[in-house]
């Protein structure tokens, strides 16, 4: 009589592990779930990772550009900002 009421036990114990492999918060199904939104996000954060890349690629692409404006019109045209003072120094000749 132990002996069948200890196999009734385990029994139910079997299938409440089984039951909880199943349906319970650790599920297969539900780990199925979370790994597919996993992925989701995963490509998702993918792609914005991407996006702010381009976005500060260009946002030195302009920084750049400026620069070599500003120095183009600098050098070449004499160009100054604002209550800037342009001071040319000649080049002496020989005397």
């Amino acid at each position: 009589m132990a002996a069948r009421l200890v196999s009734l036990l385990l029994l139910a114990l079997l299938g409440m592990l089984h039951a909880q492999l199943w349906l319970g918060r650790g599920s297969v199904p539900k780990v199925e779930q979370m790994r597919a939104q996993l992925a989701r996000v995963q490509a998702q954060n993918q792609q914005a990772e991407w996006r702010n890349q381009q976005l500060l690629n260009e946002v030195e692409d302009l920084r750049e550009g400026l620069e070599i404006i500003e120095e183009r019109a600098r050098m070449e045209l004499g160009m100054v900002k604002p209550n800037e003072i342009l001071v040319q120094i000649a080049q002496g000749g020989s005397h």
